[in-house]
């Protein structure tokens, strides 16, 4: 592309000075796609229908009757229904479905004529922190070919990074927007729970999905939740109450009383560099005049567990209806109905998906429901207590996004559970349902991207993403 545009506002003021079209810049994001093709990013590029519709678009802004998203060209999810598309959820026994209908989220954002330009590759049905359980085969980062993405929206994170698109859209269900965003250099967002409708995306725990953006700018993340958030009738998890515009983005002023976990930065399975990018930041903060403390979050050990065994419990009841009776793959070899549900579901599905799958079963099993899916619920209101409780006292906690930088493609771990630890960092907001952002905070030593995370209170999106567009002014210049 002859320019890399940082925000929708960068882009606007170009198609207003006739430097640029929606069409050339589609035709811009195409050549990306098509010279980084081995980044495996997108299961399906929608290459003559964008152009089309950037055409469509270009007609708007000439008669003065264009959205507010006119000009940004996305990619979402491939687990983000779109009428008349193929939306796989990266799995087998996916292959080939055509969605019938549209998500809620993306007739919002064709409403106010965003472009949307392919489906992106991720972990299969969104299990996975590194975009390696994909039946279409890993994600490659852009920083360095040999690391993994991060999971499990890994495709939207390297599509923004590599200039694929302007925007993506994934969903983060225990980090899947922010920890894939922070190995990419992205900014990934995670709005409260409810904030978003989830009718149209496939579901992989019902009680943690929610849909982000990643974007290279806080205003983008801004603009795309005001489009995508508010009640839906189709969704009752949604926040009923009426979605208030977050509006143009102004860096907070004023000094924040923010808390840092203690645990973060003595845990011995933090990265060097990434405790170090902590402390650095904790420094700039301190000597613009906030209040930087350490406090304790004595539930650190526990909230892997606890998130392991809510989310593969609802995993277990989601994706019971992957059958291969009613749509999606049939096994070839199956000679009656017992034989259809068995053969289907174990040809079908991949590894990481079999293993969740089981252990969701095990935990809501006869004899096990009180030991663990029972116990894990109230460990989860503790959680959720403890961390509205700092955040009563605090304006946000700040904790890196990941213990370590993108790891290598194929860093296998014999043990699941050590790969499982990897979402340390993340789960915190997902089990709350509180807000939390994953800002970029440069590069390590070897040229990886390195991510900070802030959380909030719930419904606090827009003292969030003012204070994250603040804190990006303070820490890039």
């Amino acid at each position: 592309m002859s320019k890399n545009y940082t925000s929708l506002v960068e882009i606007n003021a170009a198609l207003q000075q006739g430097d640029v079209t929606v069409e050339a810049l589609v035709n811009g994001y195409l050549a990306q796609i098509e010279q980084f093709s081995h980044l495996n990013a997108f299961n399906e590029v929608f290459g003559d229908e964008a152009i089309a519709r950037a055409k469509a678009v270009d007609a708007k802004l000439q008669a003065g009757t264009a959205g507010k998203l006119a000009g940004m060209v996305i990619a979402i999810k491939d687990n983000i229904c779109y009428k008349g598309h193929q939306v796989s959820a990266s799995s087998k026994i996916l292959e080939g479905f055509t969605s019938i209908f549209s998500s809620t989220i993306v007739e919002r954002l064709l409403a106010e004529d965003a472009v949307i330009i392919g489906r992106t590759n991720c972990d299969e049905f969104a299990m996975g922190g590194a975009n390696e359980n994909s039946y279409y085969g890993p994600v490659k980062n852009f920083a360095d070919n040999t690391r993994v993405s991060g999971g499990s929206s890994g495709g939207s994170a390297v599509a923004v990074q590599a200039g694929m698109c302007h925007a993506a859209i994934g969903t983060d269900t225990g980090g899947s927007v922010r920890q894939p965003a922070a190995f990419c250099g992205a900014i990934g967002l995670k709005p409260t729970y409810g904030r978003i409708s989830r009718h149209g995306i496939i579901a992989y725990a019902s009680s943690f999905d929610q849909v982000g953006p990643i974007t290279h700018s806080v205003s983008d993340a801004a603009l795309l939740l005001d489009v995508m958030a508010g009640p839906d009738d189709y969704d009752s998890t949604t926040i009923q109450s009426p979605y208030i515009p977050q509006g143009d983005v102004i860096p907070a002023k004023g000094t924040k009383k923010i808390a840092y976990l203690q645990e973060a930065l003595d845990s011995p399975g933090t990265d060097a560099e990434v405790k170090q990018m902590l402390t650095d930041n904790i420094a700039k903060l301190k000597a613009e005049g906030h209040a930087v403390e350490p406090v304790s979050f004595q539930y650190l050990d526990y909230l892997v567990p606890t998130y392991y065994i809510l989310a593969t419990a609802e995993a277990s009841s989601n994706l019971a209806r992957y059958d291969g009776v009613h749509y999606g793959y049939r096994s070839p070899n199956a000679t009656d109905l017992q034989s259809t549900y068995k053969l289907s579901r174990s040809e079908g599905f991949g590894k990481e998906v079999k293993r969740r799958i089981m252990l969701g079963t095990f935990v809501l099993s006869a004899g096990y429901y009180d030991a663990y899916y029972a116990k894990a619920q109230k460990v989860r209101r503790l959680i959720q207590d403890k961390t509205n409780e700092i955040l009563q006292q605090y304006d946000f906690i700040m904790v890196p996004t990941a213990p370590e930088p993108a790891f290598a493609i194929g860093m296998e771990e014999k043990d699941p559970v050590v790969s499982y630890l990897h979402d340390i960092f993340t789960v915190q907001a997902s089990l709350a349902g509180v807000p939390a952002i994953s800002l970029p905070a440069g590069n390590n030593s070897k040229g990886l991207p390195l991510g900070l995370q802030l959380l909030t209170k719930q419904f606090a999106e827009k003292e969030l993403l003012e204070f994250s567009d603040y804190f990006l002014k303070l820490t890039t210049n």
